[in-house]
């Protein structure tokens, strides 16, 4: 008897103290499931979301501020007008495998990711490298071709992290980095799981593993949450739900913003697009704010240009594509263009399909006719991304700072125009922070001239969580998912 009731109280102890310990384990929404889990060999931005500061790390990060912050590099020292950068790499770090993290690691990862066979999305990223240099163990010196006052900025990129040559052969399916947490499963179609490192070099998360649950369909979603499945979903899919999650207690809704600029999207060599007519005339036939209310139930800013509106560098050049479709109709007419019938390719974010179909009325206004067609993620990056094979598409930019893009010949709505070209290589040899923001501006007011491609809105962050997490980004300086700093309040 006496036994029995030790066994009751204890039983009971248990209980309360486990009714009052916070949880250490959370699991996370995702709309789009990851094609592989190689930030340096993907362009996805859904990798990311899940990799970067939880499974990869750089020689620094980005911070939820959108600060660069040291990681992997303790300080750099900057020698030669910005053209030498020398990195002193933390004590006692190793990879999720056990090897020792050294200065060999970063000569390998950054010519890995600079060599002519890379498969780096941002391969621009590290163009600039002359060479890197093992000093010692712990310091890496890095020599440009140019002085570039943004290769700190370069280095906080996810695809910039620091991979090991012995495991990298798998990559795509059994990542090994040197983040608090390691890589466990991948369930396709269903799930990603990590767990925490014991054995990571700097300040233990407070969560012991993390699970990251594909939850494509909008309802789904919401359904998820009001279930008690999913512990946050950072990037909510469902934004017409929003109200009613936030009149329940259990919930917070976190608004904020992204480094999504989010654009319809032009092929510039494909006739009759490589009129800049014609694209003006596109331009001028969207109507961004019915746009931002239909398909994103209010969330999002307008902009005129690839450039995010929270930046101090923005300049609002949406007056110049503003909503006009007579001004629309005389430019087709102009360019000799009647009953115009252009491709629109939508792949599976809610912005992308429910955007579409209200980009296509508003085209079909001023006269051009599109033929759409809904694209599964792998689908739309070989045959838009990678392939060029497409007319018009819907796609949210999330890369950080990423005007450089329109720079790139081989980029999938291929611009480049040589001037573009100059200013952003005057900008990567420019250290002044006045003279560059100069720089930025009037590369801003280039392609929106050009029409490059018809600027929509800023994607914003709304996202969903238990009442109880804390440390979750209220905005995505970078498309991330960063659980280094999360956790449940007791």
């Amino acid at each position: 008897m006496l036994k029995r009731l030790m066994n009751a109280t204890a039983g009971l102890a248990l209980m309360a103290s486990g009714a009052w310990a916070a949880p250490d384990a959370i699991t996370l929404g995702m709309v789009l499931e990851p094609p592989n889990l190689d930030p340096t060999g993907g362009a996805a931005a859904a990798i990311d979301e899940v990799v970067y500061a939880n499974l990869f790390e750089g020689l620094t990060r980005f911070g939820p501020d959108g600060s660069i912050q040291p990681a992997l590099a303790a300080s750099w020292d900057v020698e030669q007008d910005g053209r030498v950068y020398v990195f002193h790499l933390q004590d006692g770090v190793t990879f999720h495998d056990g090897a020792e993290f050294t200065a060999e690691d970063v000569v390998f990862s950054l010519d890995r990711s600079r060599a002519d066979d890379s498969t780096n999305a941002q391969k621009a990223l590290f163009e600039g490298i002359e060479s890197v240099e093992a000093v010692d163990p712990a310091t890496v010196r890095v020599t440009l071709t140019a002085p570039d006052g943004n290769f700190i900025f370069k280095m906080a990129w996810g695809d910039a992290v620091m991979v090991d040559e012995a495991s990298v052969a798998d990559i795509a399916t059994h990542p090994v980095g040197t983040g608090p947490f390691q890589f466990s499963e991948w369930v396709q179609g269903d799930r990603i799981e990590l767990s925490a490192f014991d054995g990571y070099w700097g300040e233990k998360p407070a969560l012991k593993t993390a699970t990251f649950r594909i939850i494509s369909d909008p309802t789904a979603a919401f359904a998820a949450m009001m279930a008690g499945d999913i512990d946050a979903f950072p990037n909510y899919p469902a934004p017409e739900t929003l109200p009613q999650l936030e009149a329940d207690p259990r919930f917070k809704v976190i608004v904020g913003t992204t480094e999504g600029e989010t654009i319809l999207a032009m092929n510039n060599t494909q006739p009759p697009l490589d009129d800049v007519k014609v694209r003006e005339a596109i331009a001028h036939a969207i109507n961004r704010q019915d746009l931002v209310d239909g398909a994103m139930f209010g969330y999002g800013t307008p902009i005129g240009s690839h450039f995010a509106p929270h930046h101090p560098d923005y300049v609002d050049e949406t007056g110049k594509s503003a909503f006009d479709p007579e001004a629309s109709r005389a430019l087709l007419t102009e360019a000799g263009q009647s009953d115009l019938n252009l491709r629109l390719a939508l792949p599976p974010p809610p912005y992308a399909r429910r955007g579409g179909e209200i980009v296509a009325a508003q085209l079909r206004e001023v006269g051009i006719q599109t033929e759409i067609t809904n694209m599964e993620w792998a689908q739309w990056l070989e045959t838009v991304f990678n392939g060029g094979d497409f007319d018009l598409t819907i796609i949210s930019h999330t890369e950080p700072m990423d005007i450089d893009i329109y720079a790139r010949p081989d980029y999938y709505f291929h611009y480049a125009r040589p001037e573009f070209v100059a200013l952003m290589d005057e900008l990567k040899a420019t250290v002044d922070p006045a003279q560059r923001s100069e720089l930025l501006k009037q590369a801003q007011a280039m392609i929106a001239d050009d029409y490059v491609n018809a600027f929509l809105f800023q994607l914003a962050k709304t996202g969903v969580a238990n009442a109880k997490i804390e440390g979750l980004w209220e905005n995505a300086p970078t498309q991330a998912n960063d659980l280094t700093r999360v956790h449940w309040l007791d």
